[in-house]
Parts: C-alpha cells; sequence; structure tokens
C-alpha cells in the first residue's frame, strides 16, 4: 500500500486550478471537484468539445498556459501527464510554492474516501470502465466515476455519485495508475506500448505487477487469461485473483458465442457452471472480453446477476469507439479512437461485420512519433482486408524540440506499400478530407482513426455525404 507523503486535502471551498483541463480525465475530474464544493479554474493549450459545459457549472477556461492564468488565492494545482515542467502555470505555482500533484494523484486521492474499482490494460479501458459504471448505476449503487472517454450515457466522462464505489479509468501512461489502492479492478490485456516512457517492455509488465500489488488483500482483480502478459502481472497480486476467457478455461468463460451484424450474445460460466446470457448492443468481439471482464469485477462487488445482464445488455459505449457518425449517398462514416496495431486490427473486423461495404477506407492519424517508431512494423501490418489507407501527418500531443521524427507518417506508408498495402501519405487533414470525399463511393465504409484530431475529417466527410446530420 502507498505511504501517505501528503497531508490530507479538503476541497470544499478550496481554489483548485487544473493545467490541461482539455482532457476527458481532467475535465471530468473538473466536475467532480466542483460538485466536492471547490472553486475550480483551468487551462488547455487547445480548444475542445467540453468546455462549454465547463463554463456553465461556473469554472473559468483559459484557452493557453500563461502564467497570469493562475489564480492567487488557489490552494492546489493539479496537472495532466502531458504538461511538461516548462509550462509557465505550473513554474509560477512552484515558485508560489502551491501544492502540486499530478491527474493521477488527485484520483488516487478521492478514490480513499469510496471502495476504490480500477479498470488497467493496454486496450479497452474506457469502454469497461464506463461499463462497469452502468452496471453499478442499473443496480442502483450510483457510484462516483471517471472515464478517459466522452459516456453521455453514465452522465459524462466523470460524475459524482453518492454511492460507496469510486469507478476509475487505470492508465499506465508515466505509471499513473500506480497511484491507486483499489478494492477491485481487471487488467485487461499487456501489449507493448508507452516505451517512451518504459523504454523495455519488461519493465512495462513489470509496473502492471506492481498495480496488481496495490490491490486491497480482500479484494479481487480479474485478469485475461489469455493475455500471458496480463497473467504474469497477476502474479503479483496479494489479493483473489480470477481470470476470464472467450471459449477458453478461465474462472469466468463466454461460450456459445454468436453475432448477427457484428453483435455479439453469449453465455457466461462461471467455474464451469452457467449463471447468466448476455447480448451486446455495441459491436466487436473484443467487447465480448471487455463484458465478461466487466461481469466478473462487478460480480466480485456484489452486484446481483440481473443488474449485470441489464447493465451490459443496455450498454450503448462511449464517445469515438465505433462511432457510426453518418451515412449518406451509399457511404458510411465511422469513428474510432485506435491508435495501437491491436486496436486498429479489432476496429476494422468489427467495422466490417457491423455495416455493409464494398469496399474499405482507412484514415489513420499515427498519434507520437515515438509510437510510430516504436511499433512502425506492427503498424504496417493491421491493415489486411482494407482498400485504401490514407495517412496524414503525426498527432505529436507531448511534442517538443526534443523530439525524434526521423520516423512518421510517409515512413509508415513506404513499410505499408511493402507488406502489399494500397497506403498514401496525404499530409494535411483538410487534404485528406478532399481525397477521400472525391474518391469515395456509393457501398463504401469509411473509418478514421486514431487519438488525435482525426476526427475532423469524419466531421468533413459528413458535411460532404450526410449535410442533413450534425458533425
Amino acid at each position: 500500500m502507498r505511504v501517505e507523503s501528503e497531508p490530507p486535502f479538503s476541497f470544499r471551498g478550496a481554489h483548485v486550478h487544473m493545467i490541461g483541463i482539455g482532457g476527458c480525465g481532467m475535465s471530468g475530474a473538473a466536475v467532480i471537484l466542483s460538485a466536492l464544493g471547490a472553486r475550480v479554474s483551468g487551462s488547455d493549450g487547445f480548444p475542445f468539445s467540453g468546455v462549454g459545459a465547463l463554463v456553465a457549472r461556473g469554472i473559468n477556461v483559459h484557452l493557453n498556459h500563461d502564467a497570469v492564468h493562475l489564480p492567487p488565492q488557489a490552494a492546489l494545482v493539479v496537472i495532466s501527464a502531458a504538461i511538461p515542467p516548462s509550462n509557465p502555470e505550473l513554474q509560477a505555482a512552484r515558485q508560489r510554492g502551491t501544492r502540486v500533484m499530478k491527474y493521477a494523484e488527485l484520483l488516487g486521492l478521492l478514490m480513499r474516501e469510496r471502495q476504490g474499482v480500477a479498470i488497467a490494460g493496454t486496450h479497452g479501458k474506457s469502454t469497461t470502465t464506463a461499463m462497469v459504471a452502468h452496471v453499478f448505476r442499473t443496480a442502483g449503487l450510483n457510484p462516483t466515476h471517471v472515464v478517459g472517454a466522452a459516456a453521455e450515457q453514465i452522465g459524462g466522462s466523470a460524475a459524482l455519485g453518492d454511492g460507496p464505489h469510486m469507478i476509475v479509468e487505470a492508465c499506465e501512461f508515466d505509471r499513473s495508475f500506480l497511484q491507486f489502492d483499489p478494492v477491485y479492478g481487471a487488467i485487461l490485456n499487456v501489449e507493448r506500448d508507452h516505451l517512451d516512457c518504459y523504454r523495455e517492455f519488461d519493465a512495462l509488465v513489470d509496473a502492471f505487477a506492481a498495480f496488481a500489488q496495490r490491490f486491497h488483500p480482500d479484494g479481487l482483480l480479474v485478469c485475461s487469461g489469455q493475455d500471458a502478459c496480463a497473467r504474469r502481472a497477476s502474479e503479483a497480486a496479494r489479493c483473489r485473483v480470477e481470470r476470464f476467457t472467450i471459449e477458453g478455461d478461465g474462472h469466468w468463460n463466454a461460450t456459445a458465442v454468436m453475432s448477427q451484424a457484428g453483435r455479439y450474445r453469449f453465455t457466461v460460466q462461471y467455474s464451469g457452471v452457467r449463471r447468466f446470457d448476455v447480448e451486446l448492443i455495441i459491436p466487436g468481439l473484443h467487447n465480448v472480453g471487455n463484458a465478461l471482464a466487466a461481469a466478473a469485477v462487478a460480480d466480485g462487488a456484489g452486484v446481483p446477476a440481473e443488474a449485470i445482464t441489464r447493465g451490459l445488455g443496455t450498454f450503448r459505449g462511449v464517445g469515438r469507439r465505433l462511432t457510426l457518425r453518418g451515412s449518406g449517398r451509399g457511404v458510411t462514416i465511422v469513428d474510432d479512437y485506435a491508435h495501437h496495431p491491436t486496436e486498429i486490427r479489432c476496429t476494422i473486423q468489427a467495422a466490417q461485420g457491423a455495416y455493409a461495404h464494398r469496399r474499405t477506407w482507412v484514415v489513420f492519424q499515427p498519434h507520437q512519433y515515438s509510437r510510430t517508431r516504436y511499433l512502425l512494423d506492427e503498424f504496417a501490418a493491421s491493415f489486411g482486408g482494407v482498400d485504401e489507407v490514407v495517412v496524414p501527418d503525426v498527432y505529436d500531443a507531448r511534442g517538443d524540440e526534443t523530439t525524434e521524427r526521423s520516423v512518421g507518417s510517409a515512413e509508415l506508408v513506404r513499410r505499408m506499400t511493402e507488406q502489399g498495402v494500397n497506403g498514401r501519405y496525404v499530409a494535411s487533414l483538410d487534404d485528406v478530407t478532399e481525397h477521400v470525399a472525391s474518391h469515395a463511393a456509393e457501398g463504401d465504409l469509411v473509418l478514421t482513426l486514431g487519438a488525435g484530431d482525426v476526427w475532423k475529417v469524419a466531421n468533413g466527410l459528413v458535411e460532404r455525404f450526410c449535410p442533413a446530420v450534425q458533425a
């Protein structure tokens, strides 16, 4: 367990300034702090979709970074993991001696007052976290939750509940999840990613093991029984560990898995005994695994089986996850956050299963030069069954003058071409939109993929092909 090195903090009446407030997690945390009675302000380097909602709550938001934005009465400054030491507001806070903590530290602090539920993994965290929150809400438990994605069905990316649980997405970047001491939770999978932070894959697996070790001894950790590294990490846990599998031999097992129009129904077994049936309305085989993990976590926390089945069966997903943006003139446009090779493959497969198509287009915007460099060959091999892949410039959210940019979109397209993929490098998003709009035809499926601002291409295509749909 963590040894507390910081004194407790009373939020009611305190002024909290949040640097990088535009991220889903940070903006969600701002909502919770405001609900707890804090006076909240914040800044971000870019406009973001939720700024209006924050302002409506009385939160003062600046759309640039400047030391003058730091209120003189600020008692606490919270920064996102992407904020560099050179940020002028952060520097001003340190010069004043204002207490500073990272976003994950804040969540860890809030979790101390509740039974923590933390969902970790390279992929599927946002969906599964929101799924667990929806199941708990269906059961009437009214949890507090923080999800790193838009989740309108559960009241947004974050909400303060009056129930005993706090459900959070536990991110491995910057070892953020080591700020949490959960009672219940999951490790969905462990794959190579964030190697700019960890350098070696073994160090990443070790971090997941350290996360597993933080679970309360009387708690429950659920992990994939079909992911060797997730199993390895779970061995460090001091609590009960249960594994989930699809047509396997885990404690929790999905059997009789069947698909219709890309949506799945299956039977959930525990220790070989049938518990209940689930029918999902969100597409993709990968969501069978997410749902199984959510069911196991909810069951461990005492949620009744009826609420688990009803919650999973009514869950509508989160923003930018296989989101149908529009369909017009015979062209279907789907947007997704996929930014890792495994996510890309799963998303393409799920979209092709869910939507009729003649040809499949993918617009993939790489996210971070470091990830592109470390996973270059894996990315190049991720587009099987796609008719044309259009790749704009890398979205470099954390880049600075030291960023290594020798491997970018042009090199990725070259590697894709060597593997027989019909790839095209088009630098700007505007030019990408023009290219796809000029060449997509009736019956085509267009996927926009990436963790950056590639959704702008989806917006542009919706305006071109389905002007009646609000972009």
